[in-house]
């Protein structure tokens, strides 16, 4: 499980270096493997400065490029070879200078040497943005705004976000901790018991509204021992773009793929606080119903990836007054999925069955990120404030509205685990007596409520979410 050092700072004001927090974790029990760089512009444009184009002239040699006089902030200009079409004199762009590496958006590599091409001297390149990691086009070079000064470092003008990445061999048995927040809330703990005083930061919800109930998704399940509890609410006039550099900076961070504002805004919400979300077309939801059940088994559904998976009687799913959706807790379906033409929503935030999706999972062959928390247990107390946490966050980066009241069936509350600490158990595990005094600090540090205290032990109420 990778977890980013930035966004950790989020829920905890902690300065400390990389190294001494993984240190804590591992001694905490979340083993840190090994901490990596993440570089938002991989390279952080080191060697890349702003040049102006004072001459640019067609190559003596070649109908397509052209031969270029750019000043680089040195005592003379330098001459660059450039085959872009919309170079022209007076611009200021972007030049990688001798010596610099490039890193593209392939993955790809580009050492910039002195070269000659089609008989003249190159010294350095002239970028497109794709070549410098800090956008997709190739059409053309970069052209940079004419207030800049030639010879200043790219990386001055250009946002580059540096994070430390953990990389932490989760055991199983650590369901509460396969999140950003779960993590922070440990590495809290253990903090207080160095006698660090800290406070965990949970995002507020508080501004969350229904601007108006355009769109009302009717939702029944039919089976709550499979889906105990279910919540959803819908969005509307959305506007499916890419999504702003800082979000997609936190997802790249830990491994994944941007896709789409609204795609990203709930595996942001997944990985910030370890509930699993998912957001289907409304429009495609036919019959404006939700239905949780099971289907007969040999029942063909087409999932995201284009595969066709043939259900069993077992397998929960998602689905509307006429078809499949989703297979619950595992992969969405390919038809209802979220598109740049989708305009409205419907967000589903939900606690399955963990042996139910780890068997469906299995079955399938299919491991998401959404299973592996299912299958281990998410915090089903937390299911409805992480839905209004991705409905602000889905509003916020899509301009959209919340069009429907909050749906929360939860029909038989879980509650939190009570047992009994015995303190012999303890010392026989341990090997050393702990003063009762420092036991109770330990366990309320971990949010474990001490409910009664003999002389034999603790009567402890777990918080649901300690699996």
């Amino acid at each position: 499980m990778k977890i980013s050092y930035n966004w950790l700072k989020q829920f905890l004001k902690l300065d400390w270096e990389a190294e001494k927090t993984g240190e804590l974790l591992t001694n905490l029990g979340l083993e840190v493997e090994g901490i990596s760089q993440f570089e938002s512009i991989p390279g952080s444009l080191e060697g890349v400065v702003v040049g102006h184009v004072l001459r640019c002239e067609k190559h003596p040699d070649a109908d397509r490029l052209k031969l270029t006089t750019v000043d680089i902030g040195l005592e003379n200009p330098v001459q660059i070879v450039c085959g872009a079409p919309n170079v022209a004199e007076g611009q200021m762009v972007p030049v990688a200078k001798i010596g610099s590496t490039l890193y593209t958006n392939d993955g790809k590599t580009l050492l910039i040497k002195k070269g000659k091409i089609r008989g003249v001297e190159s010294h350095g390149m002239i970028c497109a943005e794709d070549e410098l990691g800090l956008g997709e086009s190739h059409e053309g070079i970069m052209v940079l705004s004419e207030t800049l000064v030639p010879g200043t470092a790219c990386s001055e003008i250009f946002e580059i976000e540096k994070d430390e990445i953990f990389e932490i061999g989760l055991t199983p048995n650590r369901a509460d901790a396969m999140s950003h927040h779960g993590v922070a809330r440990d590495l809290k703990a253990g903090l207080k018991q160095r006698d660090i005083q800290t406070e965990l930061i949970t995002p507020s919800v508080s501004n969350f509204n229904v601007e108006n109930r355009s769109l009302k998704i009717d939702v029944s399940v039919e089976n709550n021992n499979l889906a105990p509890r279910y919540c959803g609410v819908t969005l509307s006039n959305l506007i499916v773009q890419p999504s702003p550099d800082w979000l997609k900076n936190r997802l790249r961070a830990i491994g994944l793929s941007p896709i789409n504002n609204v795609v990203d805004a709930t595996n942001y919400v997944l990985h910030e606080l370890g509930q699993p979300l998912h957001a289907f077309d409304a429009d495609r939801i036919s019959g404006k119903k939700i239905v949780v059940k099971t289907l007969p088994s040999g029942t063909k559904f087409m999932t995201l990836d284009g595969e066709e998976r043939i259900l069993n009687e077992e397998d929960l799913m998602i689905c509307d007054d006429e078809k499949p959706m989703c297979i619950a807790g595992v992969f969405g379906g390919i038809n209802t999925g979220v598109t740049e033409n989708t305009r409205s929503i419907f967000l589903e935030s939900a606690y399955f069955d963990p042996v139910s999706i780890r068997k469906t999972a299995k079955r399938h062959g299919l491991n998401t990120d959404a299973s592996f928390r299912f299958e281990r247990g998410v915090n089903i107390n937390n299911t409805e404030y992480c839905l209004r946490r991705a409905a602000l966050l889905i509003k916020e980066i899509t301009g959209g509205d919340v069009t429907s009241d909050v749906v929360d069936l939860y029909p038989r509350k879980k509650d939190d685990y009570q047992v009994f600490l015995s303190f012999e158990r303890i010392n026989t595990l341990i090997g050393q007596k702990i003063p009762a005094d420092t036991i109770k600090s330990i366990l309320a540090s971990l949010d474990i409520q001490v409910k009664n205290s003999t002389e034999s032990g603790l009567g402890l109420l777990i918080p649901f979410y300690r699996v």
